[in-house]
């Protein structure tokens, strides 16, 4: 059996694998808070927020996983997520746009847990 040598990006994909699944627990625990504080336009706001967060998280993942002899930098196509979310809260009546930026920066503390927290 031969073993193919370990560039770093198992190691990598595991990482990201472990950052969307933080994010997903992060979010899944805050909607029902905010339902509970707040209201459902809130809570619908904060979900619409946080699914974009992790669309922006595995759009970056994406472009950082294409970086290599090739491509020295990483593409900017994740940054239109934040725009099209701001856009869309704003034409949408039933989001608010603070609880969907709130819900958009929950793969912040996921990304935090990740450094305390070693499997």
């Amino acid at each position: 059996m031969v073993d193919k040598p370990d560039n770093g990006m198992d190691e990598y994909l595991r990482l990201q694998r472990r950052l969307l699944l933080s994010t997903l627990v992060v979010s899944v625990l805050a909607v029902p808070v905010a339902a509970y504080l707040f209201d459902r336009t809130t809570a619908l706001s904060l979900s619409v927020g946080a699914a974009s967060g992790m669309l922006y998280l595995r759009l970056l993942a994406r472009s950082v996983g294409r970086i290599g002899p090739d491509s020295k930098q990483v593409g900017k196509g994740q940054l239109l997520v934040p725009v099209v979310l701001v856009l869309g809260c704003s034409r949408v009546p039933q989001l608010e746009i603070l609880p969907a930026l709130i819900g958009f920066l929950l793969y912040k503390p996921a990304l935090l847990l990740q450094a305390f927290v070693r499997p």
